[in-house]
């Protein structure tokens, strides 16, 4: 199978804008502007497509098993494993600070890369999903079988949702508690509630992490209970 490649791009000045990080921006102000706008854009575009390629592909899945194999298929984790085989983290323009503190192997900085250069992709071919899709899917293409098998082993998440609606009948609500660090090192903080009961509590380097780890410290709650 082929090395995947950073796709072709018409204008090169929306690729540079997605391989800068805020901290080079801040340091080079005539670099233009960081990647975090097409950060927003390229997770959009990403769950959109990661959406309609798995309702295709597994048109027998459920509602739940397709929302959790999508969850794996564009968190951080995952996403940091397409930037590194396309490179991005060699890439990055990053702020001195940022290369002292390892950014270029940080999964939540090469993640968000991942996203940005979708966005500047899309905005690249006219914003046309149609013309990004084949690249995009390339990716998924590379690990979804793996991750189905794996989904429910994998995902809390969806572990919890099942565990809470058989004991309690009720879903889980999650809630963000706080959020602190710089940029290229955030930290979140979860809880996860069912029926005005706090069952776990986790942290992250996104929020969908720290939900991850709350639904875990949840899961173990459960099952010590008598």
């Amino acid at each position: 199978m082929p090395q995947p490649q950073i796709p072709r791009f018409k204008q090169s000045a929306l690729l540079a804008q997605a391989l800068t990080h805020r901290s080079y921006a801040n340091e080079h102000p005539e670099a233009g502007e960081h990647n975090e706008r097409l950060e927003f854009l390229g997770d959009a575009v990403l769950n959109f497509l990661s959406g309609e390629f798995l309702y295709q592909r597994y048109p027998d899945k459920p509602e739940g098993e397709l929302t959790a194999l999508r969850s794996l298929l564009v968190d951080e984790t995952q996403l940091a494993k397409f930037a590194t085989q396309l490179g991005l983290g060699q890439q990055l323009r990053l702020g001195e600070g940022a290369k002292l503190q390892g950014g270029r192997a940080n999964p939540n900085l090469t993640s968000c890369a991942f996203e940005a250069v979708v966005g500047a992709y899309f905005l690249d071919q006219g914003s046309q999903v149609d013309a990004i899709r084949p690249w995009v899917v390339a990716q998924f293409e590379t690990v979804v079988d793996g991750l189905a098998v794996a989904t429910k082993q994998l995902n809390p998440k969806s572990l919890l949702q099942e565990q809470a609606l058989l004991q309690f009948q009720e879903l889980p609500k999650y809630r963000i508690t706080s959020e602190s660090g710089p940029d290229h090192d955030k930290c979140f903080k979860a809880e996860v509630w069912v029926k005005e009961q706090r069952l776990g509590k986790g942290q992250g380097k996104r929020k969908q992490d720290a939900e991850k780890a709350a639904a875990r410290a949840a899961l173990a709650a459960l099952d010590a209970l008598p």
